[in-house]
């Protein structure tokens, strides 16, 4: 089946630039989004850090390039993943995915952080950053939109998180993710857990 989301005999997303170059189309969204990211950084956006909240974070981050920012989308996402020989995370299915949102995030406005030990919120943190990403409920911005609102969500309850330390290493909190939900319906688990909450926790302020 043909991915609506592409341009037709191409690999590149549909934009509002009609870009059809990849390279020129990576290169136009590095800059808008970083400008969006910095914007929230210093203005973040209100909300109840539910799945209507995470739906208008990525919105707001991709809303100069992509008509469907902020929706969920339609189609099934496999990615083969090098770590995995080739296998894909199983992301959500589409129409799970406002029910796995609601799951993961029905919780975390009411979570006692403050009697935590700085490696409950480690962990804690760490699951629903891994959760969330495991949804990856939009065709494309998953990790950065979780990223960003796990981030604006530990600052605003209490404890601060070094962004600078996701960005510059980028491609390792990939593969953090990728290691942390490596367990599928069949029962196998090849999952592994402390990629992602060595980050997070030198990332914790």
């Amino acid at each position: 089946m043909r991915d609506p989301y592409l341009y037709k005999n191409t690999n590149v997303l549909i934009n509002k630039f009609h870009i059809k170059d990849q390279s020129f189309l990576q290169d136009a969204e590095a800059d808008y989004v970083v400008f969006r990211l910095k914007e929230l950084a210093l203005h973040p956006m209100k909300g109840s850090y539910d799945s209507r909240h995470f739906l208008k974070m990525h919105e707001f981050i991709f809303q100069d390039l992509f008509e469907w920012a902020g929706q969920v989308r339609t189609v099934p996402i496999y990615k083969e993943e090098e770590v995995l020989g080739g296998m894909s995370i199983e992301y959500s299915q589409p129409e799970e995915i406002r029910g796995d949102l609601e799951t993961v995030l029905w919780d975390i406005p009411d979570r006692d952080w403050a009697h935590m030990s700085r490696e409950a919120i480690r962990d804690q943190l760490s699951d629903t950053v891994a959760a969330l990403w495991k949804i990856h409920p939009f065709r494309e911005g998953n990790t950065r939109t979780t990223i960003t609102f796990c981030c604006q969500y530990a600052d605003e309850f209490g404890f601060h998180i070094n962004r600078k330390l996701f960005e510059d290493n980028a491609a390792y909190v990939r593969t953090a993710l990728v290691a942390y939900n490596a367990y599928f319906s069949d029962g196998c688990d090849f999952s592994k857990k402390e990629y992602l909450r060595r980050i997070v926790g030198d990332a914790l302020e």
